[in-house]
């Protein structure tokens, strides 16, 4: 598949195609002598996201996203058919969501979003119509509870931007089809939370809900939180990312929609996030200072994914007062440059199956091409304006770059809540 451009001239929109951000940069500053676009932080994000996303929405507007999304699953996939277009939607919607819902602006980062944006919105109506050939699969096998959910996710992040437009027929369509996931039971484990969040969806936009699905979401969260911003998921405790890829996330935005709607669920709302600053304060430090994180538990290919707690709590200016948000950024953008490096994409932007490479051969048995975009989720942050703290505050060292460069830090401890 040949990789086609787009031009942004000093003027505006000059040609409107597949939007490449690194061919943006050097355009730009050859023709209009810019700074180079990806020179700062916040830069760096916009182009990696950028990068990331328009495959997927730019072919699921044009109704060519089955035809070319190239399908590589991991040497060990199960039977599951007919998933990985659902969850490349679904995950990369609530990465990308945020930042969409940022106000239209004339900067070049604002004319690549405006763009995203629109390609979402209309891809989405492409996706819930039957007739389309990009017409995806809510009904058949259990992946959809999951990927169904992280679209809800996206809704939820940016409703008046991606959901609000939507024509009325498109809207009818969506509800259908998360009321159809119901049709299968989540497993007992962190897919509790995925029919949770998206039944929560369907309360916040007024629609019945399976109150009953939530409650037991919300009872078993309860019995397996195991101290010290952890949760396990399900009855054994696992050693992985899970907390971040899906738990506390998904726990407390669910949590924050019950809230709104009945006010004595704002206690149990506030103790999640408590929990979940707390684990965000404990994967700040799990950056090293060359900008890693330790490989380890299950799904490992979703990268950067890892992060989205981190991302979430900086997103929503609750990370704690010794944690400078200036520092946050300067460690998830060596985390973003160390793990989605060229190397982790093919030659028309796809992501591989791999790790800081392409190595099929650690990926899960529920592992294919579209199930790597958890990899976005680590992007919220790009939802604060360029003038808030996190992004124009000075460059700082974060917590592991101070230890072990001697430098002062604040000593941990456990909490008991």
């Amino acid at each position: 598949m040949k990789r086609k451009e787009f031009l942004v001239s000093a003027s505006g929109v000059m040609a409107l195609s597949a939007l490449d951000p690194f061919r943006i940069a050097a355009a730009n500053q050859k023709q209009a002598g810019l700074e180079s676009f990806g020179s700062n932080d916040r830069e760096v994000w916009v182009n990696t996201l950028y990068k990331m996303a328009q495959p997927i929405f730019s072919n699921l507007a044009k109704s060519t996203l089955r035809k070319n999304m190239p399908v590589e699953k991991s040497p060990s996939y199960d039977s599951r058919k007919d998933v990985t277009y659902l969850e490349a939607v679904g995950r990369c919607m609530a990465g990308v969501a945020p930042w969409l819902a940022l106000p239209d602006d004339d900067s070049e980062e604002g004319k690549l979003r405006k763009a995203l944006r629109e390609n979402v919105i209309k891809g989405i109506s492409n996706a819930v119509d039957p007739a389309n050939p990009d017409y995806l699969n809510f009904r058949k096998e259990y992946q959809p509870i999951v990927d169904g959910a992280y679209l809800a996710h996206g809704f939820i992040r940016a409703r008046n931007t991606l959901w609000d437009p939507l024509d009325d027929v498109t809207k009818q369509r969506l509800i259908t089809e998360f009321k159809a996931l119901r049709t299968r039971k989540p497993f007992e484990s962190n897919w509790l939370l995925f029919t949770a969040i998206t039944e929560a969806f369907l309360l916040s936009i007024g629609e019945d809900w399976n109150k009953k699905a939530v409650d037991h979401a919300l009872v078993k969260f309860d019995e397996w939180y195991v101290g010290d911003g952890w949760y396990s998921d399900g009855k054994t405790f696992a050693f992985d990312y899970y907390n971040s890829y899906v738990i506390h996330p998904m726990l407390v935005d669910t949590l924050k929609i019950l809230a709104q709607h009945d006010k004595g669920m704002q206690g149990r709302y506030e103790l999640a996030l408590k929990r979940m600053v707390r684990y965000s304060w404990q994967l700040e430090r799990v950056i090293s200072p060359e900008g890693t994180f330790p490989p380890i538990g299950r799904s490992i290919t979703y990268r950067t994914g890892a992060m989205q707690a981190l991302a979430q709590v900086a997103l929503e200016e609750r990370l704690p007062e010794d944690i400078n948000p200036a520092q946050v950024r300067c460690a998830l953008t060596q985390v973003t440059k160390n793990l989605l490096s060229e190397s982790v994409f093919d030659d028309n932007n796809w992501l591989v199956l791999g790790f800081t490479g392409h190595h099929p051969q650690i990926a899960d048995y529920y592992t294919s091409t579209g199930s790597l975009y958890m990899a976005s989720l680590s992007f919220l942050p790009l939802g604060l304006p360029k003038e808030s703290v996190f992004w124009s505050g000075a460059k700082e060292e974060w917590t592991s770059k101070k230890a072990w460069n001697k430098a002062a830090f604040k000593k941990d401890y456990h909490v008991k809540y």
